[in-house]
């Protein structure tokens, strides 16, 4: 489910069916001035990261034709970038004296926003250039014009490469803005076009997805119903999948005790939007115990159309906005719930969308269950995203983001990486563990998110290359691109933050909780069923697109225990309660050293009924590529998942 486009196009990070130290301003380099491409002047402030890493001399094509269209976004740095930065750090901080001092998205803008006098310098600069300015949001101008005119703006020509046997145009050098803008661009994006998305744009969105099912038999709770007939594995039978845990159960692994998330309220950000959720987010609650919504509690903002549907897989995000909505209602049945629905998966719908958010300060809480690959993110558009974070920050609202399904990104990519924006130091990355819920929705245990997959050999006597394949894990690690923040020193083992073999570096996640689709969630949907006719069912799902919502509830549920003072930017706060009883320590072998972990699952191979058939398995947990959950802070599951006392440490 990972995106394979370059800055453009965000995948639905985590679904998965049942089958910088020093924290600083964004990226605006104000050192010495840019090499100069022929014909430009000098006096220039580099805008890092304009330039791409697939920008070679070896991919090199020639120069791009002077007349070719460029539409770019030129991203302001505001009147104080820098102190932006320092602001949202100290706000963050529980050492601080400034913890907790938010500002409104008023202060804000006045404060740190950019001033009149900057934005028309700026539109000056553009227009001078030959750059007709199409647009302007509160944190960036939109411009249009020849390839000819972005060159002359930005100090930088532009040529085709080659990329994955297509031809891209992009800057040769890195892009800069005039010395006498007094640093007022914080980055531009878009000066390259891999790969180039067709615009289309509609007011309609396509039918939901065909359904999917789970096939049985299930455990009504962990261990409730044990494979007999079946042969063993690590040592004894294994018990089949449950079919889904329900909030009832969840809300006790995590400790939610009498705690509603009431006077708080949640933020979901997708692409798109299902045109059931509201139908199926109270079929669903009805059904499985859940409290019933309130009138508005759950409510939408919308874009005015839709963009790259196909390219999108526009009806694949309805599913995703329904499990963040019920997962979060699930766990947090009193927050109010604020869906915002990105025009399509491209970063510049998603940055409106999340700019929504902030300038209107419509939630404490942003849960968002997408992202990519970092070695498709650059660093114009990660300062982008660190803006809108620092921002948010300011105003008291955190960021979760899921860390990824694809464990190390090896079996995915061929190269062990994070994801982005998880990555980011101002979001809090949730990983993902296989959660094992017992009787009287008792808390058993939790492995990390890591699942090898074994078919039953075609006499029944044995599993097939067992343990099997590694089919799926939490994502984690460390990042090359980002340095570690103040919030991991003395936390995160020199092991992983150095894994690189040089400066410390941050690491993924920050904290986890379920996201095993074998242990996963159980998710209602209107779907379009055998015959094309439309009708809610329900099925078992995970990933750590389950994980974000359930920690954004736990944060909400948190929130309400200050007395709904908001917690903001969490990580210095998860981190402070590193090693206490706040957390469940999750590793690999909570039944102790050598002790493996299995459940089994029988799958109908069309997906929807046993009319061509079942596959049966068995899915060993705690197997997450070369990740590995180790006692303390450990790359799959960061500090840990939330135990009993969480929640409690936050009452004031």
């Amino acid at each position: 489910m990972r995106s394979s486009r370059s800055r453009a196009g965000r995948a639905r990070t985590a679904t998965v069916w049942a089958a910088a130290l020093p924290l600083i301003a964004g990226a605006l380099a104000l050192g010495a001035p840019a090499a100069d491409a022929a014909g430009h002047d000098g006096g220039r402030h580099e805008l890092r990261g304009t330039k791409p890493a697939w920008a070679t001399q070896q991919s090199d094509r020639g120069d791009t034709a002077a007349d070719t269209g460029i539409t770019a976004r030129v991203y302001l740095a505001g009147r104080d970038a820098d102190g932006l930065a320092a602001y949202a750090e100290a706000v963050s901080d529980p050492h601080s004296g400034h913890y907790g001092k938010y500002l409104t998205p008023g202060q804000v803008k006045a404060r740190y926003g950019a001033t009149r006098q900057q934005v028309n310098a700026v539109r000056d600069w553009l227009r001078g250039a030959g750059l007709k300015v199409t647009g302007a949001g509160g944190r960036y101008l939109t411009v249009h014009g020849p390839a000819s005119a972005a060159e002359r703006a930005f100090a930088t020509d532009l040529h085709n490469y080659r990329k994955d046997g297509h031809t891209y145009h992009a800057p040769s050098a890195t892009a800069s803005a005039p010395a006498a803008l007094g640093g007022a661009v914080l980055t531009v994006t878009g000066l390259d076009n891999a790969p180039k998305m067709a615009r289309h744009h509609s007011t309609e969105l396509p039918p939901p997805p065909a359904v999917f099912r789970n096939a049985g038999p299930f455990s009504t709770y962990h261990g409730s119903r044990t494979a007999k007939d079946l042969p063993s594995a690590y040592g004894t039978r294994a018990p089949y999948a449950v079919k889904g845990y329900t909030g009832k159960q969840l809300r006790a692994a995590y400790g939610a005790g009498k705690w509603t998330g009431k006077g708080v309220t949640i933020a979901i950000t997708d692409a798109y939007a299902s045109p059931t959720i509201a139908a199926d987010a109270a079929h669903y609650a009805a059904r499985n115990g859940d409290a019933a919504y309130r009138p508005g509690q759950l409510s939408q903002v919308l874009p005015a159309d839709y963009h790259h549907i196909e390219e999108c897989g526009a009806a694949g995000w309805y599913g995703e906005e329904t499990l963040d909505v019920e997962a979060a209602h699930a766990v947090a049945p009193a927050a109010d719930i604020v869906y915002a629905g990105a025009a399509s998966c491209m970063d510049d719908d998603l940055l409106d969308t999340l700019g929504k958010v902030v300038d209107g300060r419509l939630a404490d809480i942003v849960s968002n269950s997408w992202g990519d690959i970092e070695a498709n993110e650059t660093p114009d558009v990660a300062a982008a995203y660190d803006q809108l974070f620092q921002q948010g920050a300011v105003e008291g609202i955190g960021f979760y983001f899921s860390s990824g399904d694809n464990g190390d990104e090896v079996d995915n990519t061929g190269t062990k990486q994070v994801d982005t924006p998880a990555n980011s130091a101002w979001v809090t990355a949730v990983g993902g563990t296989a959660l094992a819920v017992g009787k009287g929705d008792t808390y058993q245990w939790e492995t990390g998110w890591g699942t090898r997959k074994a078919l039953l050999s075609k006499d029944g006597a044995s599993w097939d290359g067992f343990p099997g394949a590694f089919s799926g894990g939490a994502g984690g690690g460390t990042s090359k691109s980002v340095a570690q923040p103040f919030y991991q020193r003395g936390v995160v083992p020199d092991g992983l933050a150095r894994a690189g073999g040089g400066k410390a570096m941050r690491t993924v996640p920050d904290i986890a909780a379920v996201a095993d689709p074998n242990t996963g969630f159980l998710v209602g949907q209107t779907q379009t069923l055998p015959g094309g006719k439309q009708g809610y069912d329900e099925y078992r799902i995970g990933g750590t697109s389950l994980a974000a919502p359930v920690i954004a509830g736990v944060q909400a549920l948190a929130q309400q225990a200050r007395h709904g003072i908001p917690i903001g930017f969490a990580n210095p706060a998860i981190y402070q309660r590193y090693g206490t009883p706040a957390y469940h320590d999750v590793t690999d072998h909570p039944l102790g050293a050598g002790r493996g972990l299995a459940v089994v699952r029988t799958d109908y191979v069309n997906g929807v009924d046993a009319s061509e058939g079942t596959t049966t398995s068995l899915r060993s947990l705690g197997q997450d590529s070369s990740l590995s959950a180790r006692p303390g802070y450990d790359d799959v599951t960061g500090v840990g998942s939330p135990a009993d006392g969480y929640i409690a440490s936050y009452r004031r």
